[in-house]
């Protein structure tokens, strides 16, 4: 069996989802300029530096989903696919994903961007298999809490372990495996995998990526 793992956010799309969010909700006036968007920019600049407190940030971004109607979150997804996501989808992004399928190999998206926001995107590349930090839910609403572990750094690696276990397999039944990704903070699982490829990567990356010989690749 051969595990083919995507990193989605400034890898298989050209832009951050969670961060689109977020802009997204302050566009239609659903969250206050003046109070959410410095502290959305802090929290990405915050990621890309490596020093995100992840519950600090779900705090923030899952909090505004209990705050309204799942029919109306997924109305305002539709709107958020066509205007801000499907622009920064990647048509290299894509066809790596169908070359991987094509070769009969088992391909996931593992993202810390949260399954409300990554699912349909997951759909939108054909991926069937997404590891992503889950928001709590209680009669199909969200209550603005996490459930289980977050899909970020070291428990990318847990969340996928488990993930496998469900599909009756482990890391023993996986002859070779890749994980595509731009970030410092996806470092566990890119040395966790035998085939780890740098995807237009942050500087830290980058200079890890060329100083243990792993492929640095661009996809926009």
């Amino acid at each position: 069996m051969r595990l083919a793992l995507f990193d989605l956010d400034n890898t298989l799309l050209a832009g951050d989802s969670d961060f689109e969010w977020a802009q997204f909700l302050i566009g239609q006036g659903v969250l206050d300029r003046e109070v959410y968007e410095a502290r959305n920019q802090a929290f990405y600049d915050q990621y890309k530096a490596g020093t995100l407190d992840i519950h600090e940030f779900l705090d923030f971004q899952l909090k505004p989903l209990a705050r309204h109607p799942r029919s109306q979150l997924d109305a305002w997804h539709s709107d958020f696919m066509q205007h801000k996501i499907l622009p920064i989808v990647t048509a290299k992004g894509r066809e790596l994903v169908s070359r991987h399928q094509k070769e009969s190999d088992l391909v996931a998206i593992v993202t810390a961007t949260n399954s409300f926001v990554t699912a349909p995107i997951a759909r939108e590349f054909g991926v069937t298999h997404l590891i992503a930090t889950e928001p709590e839910q209680v009669g199909g609403e969200f209550t603005g809490m996490v459930a289980g572990l977050p899909s970020f750094r070291e428990g990318k690696i847990t969340r996928l372990e488990d993930w496998l276990a469900g599909q009756g397999l482990s890391w023993a039944n996986i002859s070779e495996s890749w994980f595509y990704s731009d970030s410092l903070n996806d470092l566990p699982l890119l040395q966790k995998v035998s085939h780890p490829v740098a995807v237009d990567p942050d500087d830290t990356l980058r200079a890890y990526a060329e100083a243990h010989g792993w492929p640095v690749i661009s996809l926009r």
